[in-house]
């Protein structure tokens, strides 16, 4: 199997239903469309959750890419 690298994962990631943890146990889920190099994160159709509980849903998201602990596809 071919050795992955961060970015080769977040390409795998984009336009996919994704979960995103971040600093302070918030986490979003939504549709990954776009990235950049400091890891800022475009979310489409974002729910947030708080304690694995969805509290809201936001629509289209900026998330900022220093506060991202994780990302996992959903």
């Amino acid at each position: 199997m071919p050795e992955k690298r961060p970015f080769d994962v977040l390409n795998g990631s984009l336009n996919n239903t994704v979960i995103i943890g971040l600093k302070g146990g918030v986490e979003f889920q939504g549709t990954m469309v776009a990235y950049d190099v400091h890891m800022n994160i475009v979310l489409e159709n974002a729910k947030q959750f708080v304690n694995g509980e969805e509290k809201k849903g936001l629509g289209t998201v900026l998330l900022r890419g220093d506060s991202v602990v994780f990302i996992s596809p959903s």
